[in-house]
C-alpha cells in the first residue's frame, strides 16, 4: 500500500471533507452521511501547486474573443436560456427528474448541431447503443456526425474525446462514470466531483463544451454534492410534471448570461416541440361572459408571459371561511383579501 495514500471522509449529502469519521457532518447536519474515500497522492518531489506543464500566462488586453463565439443548438428555447447559445470550453448541466425529457433533450439538440456539420460524441453510462438507437429513430434523428460511446469509465472516455476531437460532447449521465484513481463506488461524493473536475480540466483546455445529464433527489436538489453546481459554469432545471405534457426550461446558474429566460416544451411523438407562445397555454379560449376571471402580465426575463387568475367563492356554514389557493402566493393572497376595499 502507497504510504503516501490518505484516508479521508466525505459527506454523502454536502460533500464536505473530514480527517475522521463522525457521525454528524459538521457542515449539513445530516446524520450518518460521512463515507470514506482516499485522498489523491503527488509524486514525492513535486510542488504541490504544480500540476503539469500549466498554461501559458497572458495579459487580459491581448485575449481576443473573436474566434470563440457560440454555438447555437437551433433549438430557440434552448438558446434563449443559455443565453445565445453553448459557449466553447463551458460545462453545461442539465438537471431535472428521471423521465422529465433530459436524454431527449439532449439527443435532439446533438442532432440539431450534427446537422449544421459539427461532430458531437454521445457518451452514455445508462443505456447501450441499441437502446439510444431506438429512441433516436422514434424521435426522427438520422445519426450522421454523431459517434455514440457506451463507456463509465472517465479515463476512457477521455481518451475517445482525445482521438476524435469533437466539436460537442454529451455525458449522460455524471452519476454513472466513475474514475479508476478513486477507490469509492460509482455515484458517490468523490466519484462524481473527480470525474466533473477531469472533465472540466479538458474541456477549458481544448474549448470543446461538454453538457452533463445529472439526476435529481426527491427533496428536488441535484444528486451529488452540492459543490458540483459550484464546478460547472451552467445548471439548467428541467422541470414539469409527467402527467402533461409540457416542459419549463430554466436556468439556475449561467456565467455567461442570465438566469431570468425560461424556455417552454412540449413532449410529443417525435420527441420535445417548442412553444413559442406559452401565453397561450395558460389562457382559456372563451372568456367572454365569465365572472371571477382575470389576465395578468408577468415578465420572465425579455419574455413577457400572459396568465389568467380565476375566483370562485361559495357560501360557507362554518364561522369563520376557509381561503385557500392553487399557483398563487398565499400570503399575498391574504394581502389582497386584507385590503379594504370598501
Amino acid at each position: 500500500m502507497n504510504k503516501r495514500t490518505k484516508t479521508i471522509y466525505a459527506c454523502q449529502e454536502c460533500g464536505a471533507q473530514a480527517p475522521k469519521w463522525t457521525g454528524q457532518c459538521p457542515a449539513c447536519g445530516q446524520w450518518n452521511t460521512m463515507a470514506a474515500a482516499q485522498a489523491p497522492s503527488r509524486p514525492a518531489g513535486k510542488a504541490p501547486w504544480l500540476d503539469g506543464d500549466g498554461a501559458a500566462v497572458q495579459e487580459l488586453s491581448a485575449i481576443s474573443t473573436d474566434a470563440s463565439p457560440r454555438i447555437p443548438t437551433a433549438f430557440a428555447e434552448l438558446d434563449r436560456v443559455l443565453g445565445g447559445g453553448i459557449v466553447p470550453g463551458a460545462m453545461v448541466l442539465m438537471a431535472g427528474d428521471p423521465g422529465i425529457g433530459k436524454s431527449t433533450l439532449l439527443l435532439q439538440a446533438s442532432a440539431r448541431l450534427a446537422a449544421a456539420g459539427l461532430r458531437v460524441l454521445y457518451a452514455s453510462g445508462e443505456e447501450s447503443a441499441h437502446q439510444v438507437k431506438l429512441r433516436a429513430k422514434r424521435l426522427g434523428v438520422p445519426g450522421q456526425g454523431i459517434f455514440f460511446l457506451s463507456e463509465t469509465e472517465v479515463e476512457v472516455l477521455l481518451a475517445h474525446l482525445d482521438r476524435l476531437k469533437p466539436s460537442l460532447a454529451v455525458v449522460d449521465s455524471v452519476q454513472t462514470i466513475y474514475s479508476q484513481d478513486t477507490p469509492s463506488a460509482m455515484g458517490s461524493i468523490a466519484q462524481v466531483r473527480e470525474c466533473t473536475r477531469r472533465l472540466t480540466a479538458w474541456a477549458k483546455a481544448t474549448g470543446v463544451p461538454i453538457l452533463l445529464a445529472g439526476h435529481v433527489t426527491k427533496d428536488g436538489t441535484i444528486a451529488g454534492p452540492r459543490t458540483l453546481e459550484h464546478m460547472v459554469d451552467v445548471v439548467l432545471s428541467l422541470e414539469g410534471d409527467t402527467l402533461t405534457p409540457y416542459r419549463i426550461l430554466r436556468g439556475v446558474k449561467n456565467r455567461f448570461g442570465s438566469t431570468n429566460e425560461v424556455g417552454v416544451f412540449q413532449m410529443g411523438g417525435a420527441g420535445l416541440e417548442e412553444v413559442p407562445e406559452p401565453s397561450l397555454l395558460f389562457l382559456s379560449h372563451d372568456r367572454q361572459g365569465v365572472a371571477g376571471s382575470v389576465v395578468v402580465v408577468s415578465m420572465e426575463g425579455t419574455r413577457p408571459l400572459l396568465a389568467e387568475v380565476q375566483a370562485l367563492t361559495t357560501h360557507t356554514v362554518f364561522p369563520q371561511p376557509r381561503r385557500t389557493g392553487t399557483g398563487v402566493d398565499f400570503g399575498r393572497l391574504l394581502l389582497i383579501w386584507a385590503w379594504p376595499w370598501h
